[in-house]
């Protein structure tokens, strides 16, 4: 499985970009695709997660309202839309795969198994 995230720039404070990660395929039907995001001298974070079947959506406290995850089954593609994006939100952002998520490990890094390269964000006051 190969993911292929795309979409990064830079933008000022409340601008929007939208980042796309293509899945080449999904192993299961509980496949749960998920955006991290890693800044400068910090650990890689938890963003969002979406379960490709039920369509649920996950988000962190830091994103929630701002962000929105979402999933198209014709090309196999995850896209985060963000929104009012906050200089804090600088980052590489880093899409994830996992065919089998359970619910209480949604945000640890450990329940995907796929990543892709990550795309660069960064957001000028």
């Amino acid at each position: 499985v190969q993911l292929q995230a795309s979409g990064g720039g830079s933008v000022q404070a409340g601008g929007s970009l939208r980042l796309s990660c293509a899945v080449s395929k999904r192993t299961s039907s509980r496949y749960f695709g998920a955006w991290f995001r890693q800044a400068p001298g910090k650990e890689r974070e938890f963003v969002a997660a979406i379960n490709w079947s039920s369509r649920s959506t996950y988000y962190s406290d830091s994103v929630k309202g701002r962000f929105t995850i979402s999933r198209d089954s014709a090309d196999n593609t995850v896209y985060l839309q963000m929104n009012s994006l906050k200089p804090e939100d600088t980052a590489v952002y880093y899409c994830a795969g996992g065919p089998s998520v359970i619910q209480s490990t949604i945000q640890s890094r450990d329940a995907y198994y796929y990543w892709g390269q990550g795309t660069q964000v960064t957001v000028s006051s």
